[in-house]
């Protein structure tokens, strides 16, 4: 069988996808791009259009605020002086001065046609007594002094300058809208009724007469010329209507449009929809020339460089198999060219130098592990057998009840807990080393055993810690101390004898009742040696139970680094059961429900001992 050759590099494929890859571009560019530039360029006309119509809308809310500012501020006045001719006459001439745009301002007593008892801007009319132009009343209530309405100052405003304001605006449109303009169609600003009304046209006969709605077709949308009429007689503001096309005088247009406010008139702008596309078509072909010609030395140069940068990866990827098959001393190519592919050489290099360092380094790491992990199980279990974990303690007697549980946060901590009975006394401690880990388990265990030496020749609470102190503040190079709560309980009378070495203040619980245990601010063993450590006393009687702990419960924080706290371990200790191996269940489950599953941070232990 003749065996086939391959002649197509990786070089070759890749650079077909190129090719491929760009010409799919360009032609959906071709389809996209017009679309594309024309629902720009139309957003962008929506921009200009809106903005001179809004800068329109205030020039004519400042010219009406003109006139009704200045027939409020007469109006005091004219009511001081009703039923005075001569004076009305002159104030009304007054105003009239004020603003010259007022065309007429008089006082009509005559109630009948009166809208309504507040200011107010009338419906457009057409003015029988002046120059026959639309015009607008800004009629203001006068009343006397029994705050009755006898009469109403009429301003009247002709409405001629909205038809230079609306020439300006078309002006300007043509200067900066982003469109081609067409004398022959052009724009058309003009103002209506909410009713469709023309407020102005360009010819002044359909000035008032005719309805602008009924020239509005449907072009492409079904059902968008009634949206558009129901949307402007709301008062809304055109958006999305902008990109749709709408008939009107059977042209197809762009309607912009925007409520004028405080009255119910309309501006609109009707654009010829051969006006944007005009502008659309030719950018958007100059667009598609940039981009081709783009995309065209895009592939040429990326042809070039890929055709001769791959050229080393046929022989980097030969030997690169090699190695990967183990062969770590199989020699690499030589490449002059200090690139991304000469990186990956000096890589694979680099490499097989160290495969068979780090080979050789997990074997001797994962053995010292091992034996770390060996020796930590070991002095756990030491650790561990150095503490009281038989329960019940004593059970040859009925006079106590005791309870403890330790929970390191490592593999070994530094908290303890001990107690014994001698002389019918109950001698027991509490401690928390600082730090964690080996040196705090190291520090712990020397400070059981003092206090069992300790406690084997005096009764007396102090002296026991005392005691302790002095030894572990000797020599003390690493600073490290333990805090210590250390007691001595009368099994017959319920004295109990205690010291406390910085040591977390214990609970009394006592008929339902939690308080917390009295104790001297003394300072931890270890610190500083010489320390008079005081002695306190309590009573426990029958059915008393005192719970000890480590800050290992009260900071244990959750993963909202909120922390347990005393007043939640009182709560708890108020819910539970006073015997002790329930009361640390309960105080267990408790914090675990609060931690839910974070990291523990710090040992925790609990002791509790309870006189029956």
């Amino acid at each position: 069988m003749e065996k086939k050759k391959y002649n197509r590099s990786f070089a070759t494929r890749l650079s077909q996808w190129v090719i491929l890859v760009l010409l799919i571009m360009m032609g959906a560019l071709s389809v996209l791009v017009y679309y594309l530039q024309e629902s720009i360029v139309v957003e962008l006309s929506a921009l200009s259009f809106h903005g001179s119509m809004r800068s329109t809308e205030k020039s004519i809310i400042n010219v009406m605020s003109n006139v009704s500012t200045a027939v409020d501020n007469n109006v005091a006045d004219i009511e001081r002086h009703l039923g005075q001719a001569a004076e009305l006459r002159t104030i009304a001439q007054r105003i009239e001065t004020q603003n010259p745009r007022i065309s007429r301002c008089s006082i009509n007593y005559d109630l009948k046609d009166v809208a309504r008892d507040t200011a107010y801007w009338s419906r457009p009319f057409i003015d029988s007594t002046g120059a026959k132009a639309p015009t607008v009343a800004y009629r203001h209530p006068l009343r006397n002094n029994r705050a009755e309405v006898v009469a109403m100052l009429e301003a009247n405003l002709s409405l001629d300058f909205l038809s230079e304001l609306l020439t300006e605006q078309d002006h300007i449109l043509e200067q900066e809208a982003w469109v081609v303009t067409d004398k022959s169609v052009g724009f058309r600003s003009s103002i209506i009724l909410n009713d469709g009304t023309p407020l102005t046209h360009r010819d002044p006969r359909r000035i008032m007469k005719g309805n602008f709605f009924q020239h509005m077709k449907d072009y492409e949308e079904q059902g968008l010329a009634e949206k558009t009429i129901q949307a402007m007689k709301e008062g809304q503001t055109s958006q999305g209507e902008t990109e749709r096309v709408l008939l009107v005088n059977r042209k197809q247009t762009y309607l912009f449009y925007t409520p004028v406010i405080g009255t119910d008139w309309i501006l609109t702008v009707v654009c010829p929809r051969t006006s944007i596309d005009y502008f659309a078509m030719a950018t958007g072909l100059l667009m598609l020339v940039i981009i081709s010609f783009v995309v065209l030395i895009t592939f040429l140069v990326c042809y070039l460089t890929i055709k001769r940068g791959t050229r080393p990866l046929k022989l980097l990827a030969t030997t690169a198999d090699r190695v990967a098959q183990g062969q770590f001393d199989t020699p690499l190519p030589s490449l002059k060219h200090r690139d991304e592919i000469c990186q990956l050489r000096d890589s694979f290099e680099n490499m097989q130098h160290s495969l068979t360092e780090y080979v050789e380094e997990l074997k001797s790491t994962t053995a010292a592990k091992a034996s770390i992990e060996n020796e930590l199980k070991i002095a756990h279990d030491i650790q561990m057998s150095m503490l009281p974990k038989t329960y019940p303690a004593f059970p040859e007697r009925t006079d106590i009840d005791i309870y403890g549980q330790v929970d390191p946060a490592k593999a070994v901590g530094g908290d303890l807990y001990d107690f014994f009975i001698r002389d019918e006394r109950l001698f027991f401690c509490i401690g928390d080393v600082s730090g964690k880990g080996v040196p705090a388990s190291l520090v712990m265990a020397v400070t059981r055993s003092l206090f069992r030496n300790i406690a084997a020749h005096t009764a007396e609470p102090q002296k026991m810690v005392t005691g302790i102190n002095e030894s572990l503040s000797s020599n003390n190079d690493t600073g490290m101390f333990v805090t210590l709560f250390v007691g001595a309980l009368d099994l017959a009378t319920g004295q109990l004898d205690y010291s406390n070495a910085g040591h977390d203040m214990p609970l009394l619980i006592a008929d339902g009742e939690v308080t917390v245990l009295d104790c001297d601010p003394n300072i931890p063993a270890g610190v500083l040696p010489g320390w008079d450590f005081t002695l306190q006393h309590a009573q426990l009687r029958p059915g008393n139970t005192l719970f000890l702990y480590t800050d290992g419960l009260n900071e244990a924080e959750n993963a909202n680094h909120g922390q347990f706290g005393l007043e939640t371990i009182i709560q708890t200790a108020r819910a539970a059961s006073p015997r002790p191996e329930e009361l640390i269940g309960a105080m267990t489950q408790a914090v675990e429900q609060f931690v839910n599953h974070a990291e523990q941070s710090d040992d925790l232990t609990m002791l509790a001992i309870q006189k029956k």
